[in-house]
């Protein structure tokens, strides 16, 4: 994170408490969407969540990730943030391994195929994306990673 008029750049490193923390907190945020089918945690910060379920790239387990969205026609876009942390999100690597996920919404469950937007898709749906979540345009200035917009299209 770059400070004011300063040339001085920090960076945060998560400690190994704070990921099992918020393992803990999205494994817990996942079991009660999944229960109530979205009355628990179907919206955060005024926003509409999804869960989305990737193939660990490295173990082959099912990983599930709460994340914000929007509608785009047929499709979800979501962003690949991790906070503004330098280190892309594991779902998002996971999804570049294996692009093929589940998205449950409510109690609707489908499969997706996921992709980066194309810069034209990107310039488009990053200010959607940033409306409903304002802190996005916070975290790309945290960090020098080009954060990408992720298309979760409709697998037949």
């Amino acid at each position: 994170m770059t400070s004011g008029d300063s040339n001085t750049t920090t960076r945060s490193v998560a400690s190994p408490l704070a990921r099992t923390g918020q393992r803990l907190v999205t494994g817990a945020h996942a079991f009660l969407y999944r229960l109530t089918g979205g009355a628990i945690g179907g919206t955060m910060f005024n926003s509409p969540v999804l869960l989305l379920t990737t193939t660990g790239r490295k173990s082959g387990k099912q990983r599930t990730a709460p994340l914000l969205y929007i509608k785009d026609g047929d499709n979800l876009a979501i962003i690949a943030s991790n906070g503004g942390a330098d280190r892309p999100p594991t779902w998002w690597l996971n999804l570049k391994g294996n692009p093929e996920a589940q998205v449950q919404i409510g109690r609707t469950v489908r499969r997706v195929k996921a992709e980066q937007a194309d810069p034209t898709e990107k310039q488009r749906l990053w200010p959607i994306l940033a409306k409903m979540y304002p802190t996005y345009d916070e975290y790309q200035k945290k960090t020098t990673r080009e954060i990408p917009v992720v298309i979760l299209r409709p697998l037949s």
